[in-house]
């Protein structure tokens, strides 16, 4: 809250959840990493103000009608404001003197070129939280160049351990530099707001799509620092947890995950091969790893008898890991994805009633849902304007002017 004081609740945005009821939020964000921190908080209850181009330019992820924009910014109002006239920044840095949190993904330089840096907010906000995300950094050898998911998935080396192994580098198929980026973006402002409490001061939260990605090589990256190993593609199979990968039946595929010595002898048992269990080939997780093809082949030999229905039911029942291997229509009509409510119910201003992917964080007291649909460019403009104090004259000058 700032200045510790919580900020009063505007009828039209009634809050998502009440875990962050009171924090104001100001998205200067664009494509996906940093609306993909900005949900976090309007998905919980912040008073999210979207501030965007009075000209509804093209979004990089594609018009405000389309999936991707709707799914990114549910909960928020939106303002438009033109940074480049002297009414718009006037009005920007007086609500930014009202901001718990400023989140911005511009290339570095941009905020400053603006003058809407964190220093310069922070002198007359000095509770400002603010969040930077990049492709590669506020500063560095590299900090100026354009980034982009894919390329932060090559240079931070998850497409050299994805695909199948001689088959060349593989992107995974969704854009886990841009989430996980914005993910961790998050994070950081729920840390620097624990931190405000005992302080009274905000800070600057840096991060990138190249630092989220090596982050996210986790045990790979490991191997690396600690054994100097540079693990290679492994395919559908687990670099170190043997047999672990996707197994052909009867009427298509399946995953298995045999993690250790006790659930190997629960799937040896399962698949009436305890013999397995002596065979100097398998008996030890050393063993089951220099002969991990071998072990495979006789492995989908009998998985080949039976449906995948059968045999996950099979190696359920016997405490082994296993389970189907979806198409996103299987997905959300998985009666347990069903059961968790992942697929929330909205009524889009453009789309009509549809469906948009809920938290997948449930709370006892504070539980989050999807208040509002992704608001029309401009559509708060005048009450957020009032709300800072500006008058109807001023708000009526401001947008004959062009200013939002």
């Amino acid at each position: 809250m700032t200045g510790q004081r919580a900020q009063e609740v505007p009828a039209s945005a009634a809050p998502a959840s009440d875990a962050l009821r009171g924090l104001r939020v100001l998205d200067l964000t664009r494509v996906r990493s940093g609306p993909t921190c900005v949900r976090q908080f309007a998905d919980w209850g912040a008073d999210v103000i979207k501030v965007e181009a009075p000209v509804d330019t093209a979004q990089f992820g594609g018009p405000r009608s389309g999936p991707d924009f709707q799914n990114l910014h549910r909960n928020k109002r939106s303002l438009t404001l033109n940074l480049k006239s002297e009414a718009g920044m006037a009005a920007f840095r007086k609500l930014a003197d009202t901001a718990d949190i400023i989140v911005e993904n511009f290339r570095p330089g941009v905020k400053n070129r603006l003058g809407i840096d964190y220093d310069t907010l922070s002198k007359t906000n000095p509770g400002l939280i603010y969040a930077s995300i990049s492709g590669f950094g506020q500063d560095g050898p590299l900090a100026d160049r354009p980034g982009f998911d894919q390329i932060a998935q090559g240079m931070g080396g998850l497409m050299s351990i994805t695909g199948q192994p001689g088959q060349g580098p593989m992107r995974v198929g969704i854009p886990i530099a841009d989430l996980c980026a914005g993910l961790f973006a998050a994070q950081g402002i729920l840390i620097a707001l624990f931190e405000r409490q005992s302080s009274g001061k905000g800070q600057w939260i840096q991060t990138s799509l190249l630092q989220a990605q090596v982050f996210m090589l986790d045990f790979q990256a490991a191997r690396y620092l600690m054994n100097g190993e540079v693990p290679g593609q492994a395919g559908n199979n687990h670099p170190t947890s043997i047999p672990t990968g996707v197994f052909r039946t009867v009427d298509g595929h399946m995953n298995i995950a045999v993690t250790g010595n006790v659930i190997w002898s629960k799937f040896a048992a399962a698949m009436g091969r305890e013999d397995w269990l002596e065979d100097d080939r398998f008996a030890t997780a050393e063993a089951r790893s220099e002969h991990r093809d071998a072990l495979g082949e006789e492995i989908e030999a009998i998985t080949l008898t039976k449906p995948t229905d059968d045999w996950i039911e099979i190696f359920n029942d016997a405490g082994v890991p296993a389970g189907e291997i979806n198409d996103i229509g299987q997905v959300f009509a998985n009666p347990q994805v069903q059961h968790l409510g992942l697929a929330q119910p909205v009524t889009s201003q453009e789309r009509g009633d549809t469906h948009l992917v809920g938290q997948p964080i449930q709370m006892s007291r504070t539980p989050s849902h999807i208040a509002a649909p992704p608001p029309t460019a401009g559509q708060h403009s005048a009450e957020i304007l009032a709300e800072i104090g500006l008058s109807d004259q001023e708000i009526a000058d401001m947008k004959a002017s062009g200013a939002t």
